[in-house]
């Protein structure tokens, strides 16, 4: 026997402030680290992972809300899908900028990943629209659910091919520099944080989908949080070096801003020696 709506709710609750948490200590833990770096972390990094924050934030407080209103139907409910269907197409633009960058910036790999990007937003924002012009009480597997598989399925497409392509293109560059296999523990890390968790959380919300199962409800508002758990374990990985690689290649290096570090220290030492110069 299948839980039902409201213990569905109830669990999707607690495990969504059990994952909140996670994910609010490791922003924090990322924040102060990117705080001390400069270029790309703060100019880019910083405002991406605040927002993930701020989204998953949101989506914890009209949960909250729903759940003082006895898990009624109300606008709420569309807020809260429109803010998952937000979550994971900010994670997925992220994916494919670093899918991008990684390989020379190839428009062989931009352009089809923008085009897919668009067209799953496009049918995730579609989603929310149908659910606004049902009936209360409608099930959500019975509203659109041709888009609401594309939805999910699209989305564990994008993050299965950009992390392999990503995987690949950082395991041809440390191979090309050491014939050592041992490079090949951090890919690894690299697929199991940044594709495969992410990837199983999608495929287990598309099952539970597809079954007709309540359990979808825990899935779904657990997911905004594991995309921002991803996202931060991603940056702490390449801060302290997964794989005792001091020197990471360059494009991986590029990728998050830590071939800029020695270049902003280098900077900052000379201005600060041109400062002392007009002082004296």
């Amino acid at each position: 026997m299948g839980i039902t709506i409201p213990e569905a709710s109830l669990l999707a609750l607690f495990l969504e402030t059990l994952f909140y948490g996670v994910f609010f200590t490791l922003y924090w833990l990322t924040l102060f680290i990117l705080l001390k770096k400069c270029g790309v972390q703060r100019n880019f990094l910083i405002p991406v992972v605040t927002l993930l924050l701020c989204i998953a934030t949101a989506h914890l407080i009209i949960d909250l809300i729903r759940a003082l209103e006895a898990f009624v139907f109300s606008p709420l409910e569309l807020a809260r899908t429109a803010l998952y269907i937000t979550q994971p197409t900010i994670a997925d633009t992220i994916l494919v900028w670093r899918c991008y960058v990684l390989n020379n910036r190839s428009l062989w790999v931009g352009i089809p990943g923008c085009i897919v990007l668009l067209t799953n937003g496009a049918i995730g924002y579609y989603v929310v629209w149908c659910l606004s012009r049902a009936s209360v009480g409608s099930p959500v597997y019975t509203i659109a659910p041709g888009f609401i598989t594309t939805f999910y399925g699209l989305t564990m497409l994008i993050s299965l091919i950009c992390t392999t392509l990503i995987s690949w293109r950082i395991y041809h560059c440390r191979r090309s520099m050491s014939g050592d296999p041992a490079p090949l523990l951090p890919i690894l890390i690299v697929v199991i944080e940044g594709g495969a968790l992410y990837a199983t959380s999608v495929l287990a919300l598309l099952l539970a989908f597809l079954t007709g199962s309540n359990g979808q409800y825990p899935a779904m508002d657990i997911a905004p949080h594991i995309v921002g758990i991803v996202f931060c374990l991603i940056i702490l990985q390449v801060h302290f070096h997964v794989g005792y690689n001091p020197q990471p290649p360059k494009p991986f290096a590029n990728l998050f801003g830590e071939a800029r570090r020695a270049e902003c220290e280098q900077q900052h030492g000379i201005d600060d020696r041109t400062s002392s110069r007009r002082r004296r």
